[in-house]
C-alpha cells in the first residue's frame, strides 16, 4: 500500500467516525454550558474562601 493510499484510507475512516457522532442540540448545549460555568464559579469561590482562611491562619501563627 502506498503512502498516499494509506492517508486517503485514514481520512475516509475518520470521516465515517465523525458521521457517527451525535451532536447535542442547542438547548442541551446551553444547559450543559451553564452547569459547567456555574460549578466553576462556585468552586472558585470556595477555593478563594479556603485560601483566605488558610492565609489568615498562617498570618496568626507567624505574628
Amino acid at each position: 500500500m502506498s503512502d498516499k493510499t494509506q492517508k486517503k484510507s485514514w481520512f475516509k475512516g475518520l470521516n465515517r467516525e465523525f458521521k457517527k457522532i451525535i451532536w447535542p442540540d442547542k438547548m442541551t448545549l446551553a444547559k450543559q454550558t451553564t452547569a459547567v460555568v456555574s460549578v466553576s464559579v462556585v468552586l472558585g469561590i470556595i477555593i478563594a474562601i479556603v485560601d483566605f482562611i488558610a492565609q489568615y491562619g498562617v498570618d496568626l501563627l507567624v505574628k
